[in-house]
């Protein structure tokens, strides 16, 4: 019995680690290429057979970078940004999703089928209407206009939603109102540290989200007051573009996310297959 339960465990034959060895170099190679031809010349780009080692000369065109555009503000834009997003949407989505999943109220579940409609508007619908909403209230240009609008996300309320529906189960809320605690203690002590798991993968990807968002920043935002991608942009603009001048940008405003992801990656994971054991 043992040695038939041994047999079945491995299925996937001797093909398995090629295989990953050639999804991971698939998947590995555009970063590894994005940050090697920065460090050649621009003639390099169209070199057959292209280069595969770098080069030395990345510090100076990162250096180029910040010469042709405000690169110094863009990075802090976005991260303030980013960050101010990534707050927000923790704290209220998963204040929602508590709501919605633990709370008995009248008109729960038609409200939760509105914030799920949402999800299927197209964004492009909102924008006209919107930068109008932040050009009256005196917004324009400003970064407030770019955190505000996306504070709080349909996906973020569901997504939180299913997580305390799995890890935090009714009798420890009910044990909790037993020693007098109210709903927003109940949230704060009982609920959030049962949700860290969740709350790391839905804030690696809304750092991820808003770090490149593009279209609405370059609506409400000018070239003196950038984000990243907006920075981006108008290095790639031009009758001539200097690839490794753009692939160097591209390269700074991609380290961040690495570097993130480096640091939380091990708990992220394990939050994706924490809820995968669950579901």
């Amino acid at each position: 019995m043992t040695s038939r339960i041994r047999g079945t465990g491995d299925r996937s034959g001797p093909l398995r680690y090629p295989l990953l060895l050639v999804v991971v170099f698939l998947s590995a190679f555009p970063v590894y290429w994005t940050f090697m031809i920065p460090s050649r010349t621009n003639d390099a780009v169209g070199q057959l057979p292209p280069p595969f080692l770098p080069g030395g000369h990345f510090l100076s065109n990162a250096a180029r970078v910040f010469d042709t555009v405000n690169f110094g503000k863009a990075l802090m834009n976005s991260f303030i940004v980013a960050g101010t997003i990534t707050l927000c949407t923790l704290l209220f989505c998963s204040l929602a999703g508590f709501a919605f999943a633990k709370l008995k109220f009248r008109g729960r579940n038609a409200l939760l089928l509105v914030v799920i409609a949402t999800m299927m508007v197209p964004i492009q619908l909102g924008i006209i209407p919107l930068y109008i909403e932040m050009q009256e209230l005196g917004w324009g240009n400003r970064l407030v206009s770019v955190v505000l609008p996306t504070a709080v996300t349909a996906f973020g309320v569901v997504f939180m939603r299913q997580n305390v529906l799995q890890a935090v189960p009714d009798e420890l809320l009910e044990a909790g109102r037993m020693d007098g605690c109210g709903t927003l203690r109940l949230y704060w002590h009982v609920a959030l540290p049962a949700l860290r798991p969740g709350l790391a993968v839905l804030g690696l990807l809304t750092f991820m989200q808003a770090w490149n968002d593009f279209m609405w920043p370059l609506i409400v935002l000018n070239s003196e007051n950038p984000t990243v991608q907006v920075a981006l942009s108008t290095l790639a603009s031009g009758h001539y573009r200097d690839n490794t001048l753009v692939l160097a940008g591209t390269a700074l405003g991609t380290l961040p996310v690495l570097v993130i992801f480096a640091l939380f990656g091990r708990q992220i994971i394990g939050g994706i297959m924490e809820g995968a054991v669950k579901g």
